[in-house]
């Protein structure tokens, strides 16, 4: 134990952190000698390991834009020849003083509609089809900027593989150029069968416009205030927010645009692993379905 202690006073003196020594030492009821013949002493095998494996779990965490917590990280490691157990990596990322991203709380931003139909919840929160373009979801979420104030982003995701195949960013809420996005995704993935989509009650998604573009498509709606009934989608949302545009003090639309760009095609779908794919990012999971499936 002695030995750990002497390690992150070790640690932190080399960091550049300003303090006595000796009387941190004696805070610690550790001995000045006793430090001293450790800074001496050559690393151990085990001391070598540990500095290694941190050095690895940084390079994992740095890669993931800092958004990778323990247990993603430890699965990286162990398909990469590295054995360790995911409280190890969380011990040692404590120790290193780096950890994933905060969720943020989530903000209600749907306006229902008043629409008398009976709109039901087919999808039943059955999040797990089994092909992709089964089961696509959809939702909108507000991106604030400093000069555009408001913009809103529109995204669509297949939910066998949680790919977000198609997204609009718009400056407005009006219901035309939010719907773009599926047109989009009805253009980049046609299907012979019909495809079930799932929203919210909000007024896009039950106008005419909205039944026009989806024609041929089996419409689901969650329940009147349940985002649980949307989760994939709305989990999405948060977690663009908490992992990327959190970080930024986002100055206009185009800022905006080029971040969202980024993050959904640049990191989310091509790159980064997620638990439902079996630790996949979303378009190697898609590629691997003619591989696997049976049909």
């Amino acid at each position: 134990m002695k030995q750990v202690e002497y390690e992150l006073v070790a640690e932190d003196h080399k960091a550049g952190i300003k303090f006595s020594v000796s009387r941190v030492l004696h805070k610690l009821g550790l001995s000045s000698s006793g430090y001293y013949d450790y800074l001496k002493r050559k690393p151990s095998y085990q001391d070598k390991r540990r500095q290694d494996v941190k050095k690895a779990i940084l390079q994992v965490y740095e890669e993931s834009h800092e958004n990778y917590g323990a247990p993603k990280i430890a699965k990286i490691l162990n398909s990469g020849g590295i054995t360790i157990t995911e409280r190890t990596v969380g011990v040692y990322m404590r120790q290193m003083g780096i950890r994933a991203q905060w969720v943020k709380p989530h903000t209600q931003t749907t306006i229902h509609s008043d629409f008398s139909g009976k709109l039901k919840n087919l999808l039943d929160r059955n999040f797990s089809p089994d092909h992709p373009n089964c089961v696509w979801c959809t939702d909108i979420t507000y991106i604030h900027t400093q000069l555009d104030g408001f913009v809103y982003l529109a995204c669509i995701m297949d939910l066998y593989s949680r790919k977000i195949i198609s997204w609009k960013l718009t400056k407005t809420l009006d219901t035309g150029p939010i719907l773009e996005s599926i047109k989009e995704a009805r253009k980049q993935r046609p299907a012979n069968e019909p495809i079930m989509i799932h929203t919210d009650r909000g007024v896009h998604y039950t106008c005419d416009l909205y039944r026009k573009l989806t024609r041929g498509m089996v419409r689901s709606y969650s329940a009147k205030g349940v985002p649980y009934d949307n989760a994939c989608i709305e989990s999405f949302h948060s977690l663009i927010k908490r992992e990327w545009l959190n970080r930024f003090v986002i100055q206009n639309y185009r800022h905006a645009y080029r971040l969202v760009s980024e993050y959904i095609d640049g990191w989310y779908n091509p790159k980064r692993i997620h638990s439902h794919c079996g630790y996949m990012p979303p378009t190697e999971y898609e590629v691997m379905y003619p591989r696997t499936s049976t049909n």
